[in-house]
């Protein structure tokens, strides 16, 4: 699968240029034209898919293994304290180009960067609900 107007699509097939960390015949992984950090490293199936939710579970095993090899290269390359996995899906979410990829941003004891805001739910009843709409959609999937 390859969509010719997916800029992923193109530095997977050799059109754009990219420097590359890892290529199986599933995952290219590639640093990162605008880092968060240096050896910000993005890991895209080579197969063109929108999101994660279009990802194909037998692709799993190769993406977790791709993550994983990278991200401790990226470690032990930078000299990292620690590593995060970031993945958005749709605009809503930052999704920029859309063909599904993982960040791997190597990160640094006090490097200024903060996570999103979090909140508790208002109840253990409203979480418990929660849980139950989120186990009614994936049954009905």
């Amino acid at each position: 699968m390859f969509d010719a107007n997916c800029i992923f699509c193109k530095i997977i097939q050799g059109v754009i240029p990219c420097q590359a960390v890892l290529r199986t015949d599933s995952v290219l992984a590639f640093l990162d034209m605008n880092p968060v950090h240096p050896g910000h490293t993005l890991v895209v199936p080579t197969a063109h898919h929108v999101t994660l939710m279009d990802l194909p579970a037998a692709l799993g095993g190769d993406l977790l293994d791709a993550l994983s090899r990278v991200a401790r290269g990226i470690v032990a390359a930078t000299g990292a304290h620690g590593i995060n996995l970031m993945q958005n899906n749709h605009p809503a979410a930052g999704q920029v180009v859309m063909h599904a990829h993982f960040h791997l941003i190597p990160r640094f004891d006090d490097d200024g960067l903060t996570l999103w805001p979090q909140r508790p739910y208002d109840s253990p009843d409203a979480m418990a609900a929660m849980a139950a709409r989120i186990n009614t959609a994936i049954a009905a999937a």
